[in-house]
């Protein structure tokens, strides 16, 4: 690793603006690659020094790269913009050649692979269909919003809305959320309201400490299969439409049944030497 002394160990670190090619859109994921893991307590100490919506920790393995993701407060299961960026930063930093896939190895959701498509990135995940539920007490006051039809998976609630402009004018009471018993994030959604577009959505997870998060890649993995069964189609275009925007190419039941490919494109905007 560049810059390391004796004294003062360090690991290269890179900011990447994911799910967009545009610097200061898309979602923000910090990248950490180390030559060997380190333990939770730091890692957390990291993502809370930081104070992006997630920190990716990539250490190499044998047969490919170990994954942990972390937001200011917590590790997470599955993050889809925080993989983006570090498939990203592989391949650009030359660690990974762009033909081959990258392999990741993560605790709770196996083995995500990452792969280069004509200068964006293709994210092998397992799809998290939901299945239909009764809104919990309380959510849609906390969201300001009524649903049409509420949805539970192994990672969030979707709630789906009449209309994109409702899901552009969101403006939820965050801590209300975080109250709302048995709802640890929300996905927001309705049907697209741009040209190619075929659903919008919004992400809200105070839970973790990310009272919304720009573009998520993780919910992508639940509305695919929304909208799939809404739409009939197997291949989508989805665009979360927080401040900094961002958009997800989703194809359901790629590479295999059960699971989806989220493609987008990431740019570096930071790099340097994080010092330990």
């Amino acid at each position: 690793m560049s810059g390391i002394s004796p004294a003062f160990p360090s690991c290269p670190i890179f900011c990447v603006d994911a799910f967009t090619d545009q610097p200061f859109h898309g979602n923000p994921a910090a990248v950490c690659l180390l030559d060997a893991a380190f333990d939770e307590q730091r890692m957390l100490a990291i993502a809370a020094e930081l104070n992006l919506s997630e920190t990716a920790f990539v250490v190499p393995q044998r047969d490919g790269f170990g994954l942990r993701w972390f937001t200011p407060t917590v590790e997470v299961e599955l993050c889809g913009h925080a993989t983006l960026a570090s498939a990203h930063v592989l391949f650009e930093t030359g660690r990974v050649a762009p033909s081959e896939p990258t392999r990741f190895h993560t605790r709770w959701k196996g083995e995500l692979v990452g792969t280069a498509v004509g200068g964006r990135v293709a994210l092998d995940f397992p799809a998290a269909p939901s299945t239909p539920v009764d809104t919990p007490s309380g959510l849609a006051t906390a969201l300001g919003a009524d649903p049409i039809a509420v949805g539970v998976n192994d990672l969030h609630h979707v709630v789906e809305v009449a209309d994109a402009a409702i899901v552009r004018a969101l403006a939820p009471d965050t801590a209300a959320v975080a109250a709302v018993d048995g709802v640890s994030a929300v996905a927001v959604t309705a049907p697209g309201d741009e040209p190619g577009v075929d659903f919008v959505s919004r992400y809200f997870a105070p839970r973790h400490g990310i009272d919304e998060d720009p573009v998520t890649g993780s919910a992508h993995t639940s509305l695919g299969p929304w909208w799939s069964e809404r739409l009939g189609r197997t291949e989508l275009v989805g665009r979360q439409v927080s401040a900094r925007s961002g958009t997800v190419h989703v194809t359901v039941d790629a590479p295999a049944p059960g699971r989806v490919t989220l493609t987008g494109s990431a740019v570096t905007v930071w790099r340097g030497d994080l010092t330990l």
